[in-house]
C-alpha cells in the first residue's frame, strides 16, 4: 500500500472542506426557507420554542454537511487512482453498465431500490406522512392534535410496509448477486504484466 504524499493529503483535506461547505450551504438553503415558510403559514409551528425550530434546521443541515464532505473526499480519492486498480474498477463499471442496459424497467427499478434502500425508505416515509396528513386534514371533526396523531399512526403503518417490502427486495437481490472476483482479475493482470516485462 502506497502512503499518500503531503500534497495528496492537503488535496484530500481541501476537497473534503469544499464538499462540507457545499453541503452546509445547501442544507441551509433548504432548511431556513422551509422554516421561514412554516413560521409564516402555520400557527402551531409559530408557537414552537426556538430550540425545536433550531432542531428542525439542524436535522437537515448536519446530515447534508456530513454526506457532502464524505462524498467529496471519496471522489478525490478515486481521482488519485492511476494503476491496475483503476483499470479493474473501469472494467467492473463497464460490466455493470452492460448488465443495466439489458434489464427491463421493472428489473431496473428493483435493482435501484435494492442499492438505495435507505433513501427509498426515507422518501416513502416522508411521502406517507404528507399523503396521510393531506387525507386526514380534510376531516372537519378532528382537532389538529388528533389529525397529527392519526397521521403518525398511518405513516408508521405505511413505513412498516415499505420496510418489509425493502427487506424482501434486498433478500432477493442478494440471492441473485454474483461473487466479486475482481481480486483474481487484478492478480492475473499483474502476472501478465510481469511476464511481458521479462
Amino acid at each position: 500500500m502506497k502512503l499518500p504524499t503531503p500534497e495528496q493529503e492537503q488535496g484530500h483535506r481541501n476537497a473534503t472542506v469544499a464538499g462540507a461547505a457545499k453541503g452546509l450551504f445547501g442544507g441551509l438553503a433548504v432548511a431556513l426557507p422551509a422554516s421561514f415558510i412554516a413560521h409564516k403559514r402555520w400557527p402551531y409551528y409559530r408557537a414552537l420554542p426556538p430550540s425545536l425550530k433550531a432542531l428542525g434546521v439542524v436535522t437537515v443541515v448536519v446530515p447534508s454537511f456530513a454526506i457532502a464532505a464524505e462524498r467529496a473526499g471519496l471522489a478525490y480519492e478515486r481521482s488519485q487512482w492511476h494503476d491496475i486498480g483503476q483499470e479493474e474498477l473501469d472494467t467492473v463499471r463497464g460490466r455493470e453498465q452492460a448488465k443495466w442496459d439489458t434489464m427491463s424497467s421493472g428489473q431496473k427499478f428493483a435493482d435501484f431500490a435494492a442499492r438505495h434502500q435507505f433513501s427509498v425508505i426515507g422518501l416513502s416515509w416522508a411521502a406517507s406522512v404528507l399523503g396521510a396528513y393531506t387525507w386526514i386534514s380534510r376531516d372537519p371533526y378532528q382537532t389538529t392534535l388528533q389529525k397529527i396523531a392519526s397521521t403518525r399512526v398511518w405513516a408508521q403503518g405505511l413505513t412498516l410496509g415499505v420496510i418489509i417490502a425493502g427487506a424482501a427486495l434486498t433478500h432477493s437481490h442478494r440471492r441473485k448477486a454474483e461473487a466479486d472476483h475482481t481480486w483474481l482479475d487484478i492478480i492475473e493482470q499483474e502476472e501478465r504484466e510481469k511476464a511481458a516485462r521479462k
